[in-house]
């Protein structure tokens, strides 16, 4: 089953799956169409980034992002983790991060990392409609989505909190959300 959610992903396929913080929509992040679509379904603005799921450190390569010293250390402290840190990209995925750098993640969940290996990075939102609190199961997933989705990946109950998103500037860090792991701008 995971063999085919895997491929669905690979071909332009959008899932339900539980991440470390959050049950979330995922498609992958080098399909602009399926992000388009991800998006959709969502009703979500298209003018607001996806967060961006990474199995490893070195998948940052594959977007062009640099970490400033100040991100190094919020990366070393905080990562894997419901840390989500916005990052420069390359120009050519702009489609992904709208002007205004991209939102990346690497989850701590080994599970959820494996399966990021074998997709690649994955764009993801929470799942639910646009207004409506996030699914905590596949049950509630199910409800907001139905089968407009191409497959739900089980998991255990989770959260309704996001992961924290932080945006560094220099040697500035802006919290931009208070999530899951509640950091200071000092920290």
């Amino acid at each position: 089953m995971e063999t085919d959610n895997i491929e669905i992903i690979k071909n332009g396929g959008v899932g339900v799956i539980p991440t470390d913080t959050v049950y979330g929509l995922a498609c992958s992040a080098f399909n602009e169409s399926a992000l388009e679509r991800m998006f959709e379904i969502k009703g979500r603005a298209e003018n607001k980034p996806p967060v961006v799921l990474i199995a490893e450190m070195k998948d940052l390569e594959k977007f062009g992002a640099e970490l400033s010293d100040r991100a190094k250390i919020l990366v070393t402290k905080f990562w894997p983790g419901p840390v989500s840190i916005i990052l420069p990209i390359k120009k050519e995925l702009a489609y992904l991060d709208k002007g205004l750098g991209l939102a990346i993640r690497l989850p701590d969940n080994s599970q959820l990392r494996d399966f990021l290996k074998k997709t690649g990075p994955l764009a993801t939102t929470s799942a639910n409609l646009q207004g409506q609190p996030p699914a905590k199961n596949i049950e509630e997933a199910r409800k907001y989505f139905g089968r407009r989705v191409d497959f739900y990946k089980e998991g255990c109950d989770l959260s309704q909190t996001a992961s924290t998103l932080v945006k560094v500037k220099g040697d500035k860090v802006e919290i931009l959300r208070q999530g899951t792991l509640r950091i200071d701008s000092n920290f």
